[in-house]
């Protein structure tokens, strides 16, 4: 189930080669009429795309953040010694928006927490990750930035977990695609995967570690759903707090989130490596023209292997096949 958007605008600055590969890149894409100082504007599905002469490359829409991973990972590896400058225009709205209430005794106490990636990308796992948090690590973890773990690039995470990941005891569940589709196929849902490895995660981290004041998931049904999704489980954890941006409320949740980002991150390496291609993340135009790829090299079982085939792209891809 995938909640409704809110159109976006985030805007990167492009290096010269860059530059030049997006005007390659969207050729077939671009729109006839081009803005004062554009070098062109094209349409990538749901949102916009305007280069500007500048190096300015602004992405409009609702899959304005997938449309724009692609190109700001391609300038990182342009223009390496350099940090993307990036701007998103739900920055700005979060900063305009009154802060939600954290409550102390859930943020300063010894708490469980538990996250997921990896459910909106065509390509990479489901990653559920669960961890434990005793109340005196918590200044250490908002010395290393946890606290705002959010804000962090994938390079800062995979910079910032090697160095807590020792301390703080976890269990992380991986879902390859090849088992995701099979589950799907058998009439489970994103919502009730991510319930069941959520328990599984919360349950073998609880056997280990029973003294806590709270658990904590951050929420994506409602507590009732996430129950009825469980029915069939012999072994539930029920003394759960559920809480919308849980990242910001518990460190148990921000280090759950950035870890199960870690492993997605060395798990999607895996699977770039072994197809020989780099595979973007997310589900935008880009993921579609890559899983074209490797179909057409591998073959399609070789993709409902890497990828969610449920999802559109899989369409998108047969069209971009069916149309050479």
């Amino acid at each position: 189930v995938v909640k409704g958007r809110d159109k976006m605008t985030i805007t990167i600055k492009v290096c010269e080669r860059t530059k030049q590969e997006m005007n390659e890149f969207f050729e077939d894409f671009k729109r006839p009429k081009t803005p004062a100082y554009a070098v062109f504007q094209a349409d990538d599905a749901d949102t916009v795309v305007t280069l500007y002469e500048s190096g300015k490359a602004v992405f409009q829409g609702r899959d304005a953040d997938l449309s724009s991973q692609f190109w700001i990972e391609r300038e990182r590896h342009n223009n390496p010694t350099k940090k993307v400058e990036v701007t998103n225009s739900d920055d700005k709205k979060k900063e305009d928006t009154k802060k939600e209430y954290v409550d102390p005794k859930i943020y300063n106490s010894t708490s469980i927490g538990s996250d997921e990636v990896g459910t909106g990308d065509y390509f990479g796992p489901i990653v559920v990750c669960a961890a434990y948090v005793r109340k005196e690590n918590i200044s250490f973890l908002e010395e290393l930035g946890v606290k705002d773990s959010k804000k962090m690039t994938d390079e800062k995470i995979l910079e910032v977990v090697p160095k807590f990941i020792q301390k703080i005891p976890y269990e992380c569940i991986i879902l390859s695609n090849k088992e995701y589709n099979e589950k799907y196929a058998d009439g489970y849902n994103m919502n009730k995967l991510k319930a069941i490895l959520h328990n599984k995660a919360l349950m073998n981290l609880k056997n280990k570690y029973s003294d806590y004041d709270y658990i904590v998931v951050d929420q994506f049904a409602e507590k009732y759903v996430y129950f009825s999704y469980l029915k069939a489980s012999s072994n539930v954890v029920r003394d759960i707090t559920f809480m919308t941006k849980a990242e910001d409320k518990c460190l148990a949740v921000a280090c759950a989130s950035l870890i199960s980002r870690f492993v997605f991150l060395k798990e999607f390496g895996k699977i770039s490596k072994e197809v020989g291609e780099l595979l973007p993340k997310g589900a935008s135009t880009e993921v579609d023209k890559k899983a074209a790829v490797i179909d057409e090299k591998f073959g399609f079982n070789k993709l409902s292997e890497i990828a969610k085939i449920n999802f559109k792209n899989t369409e998108k891809v047969k069209e971009l096949l069916n149309n050479k």
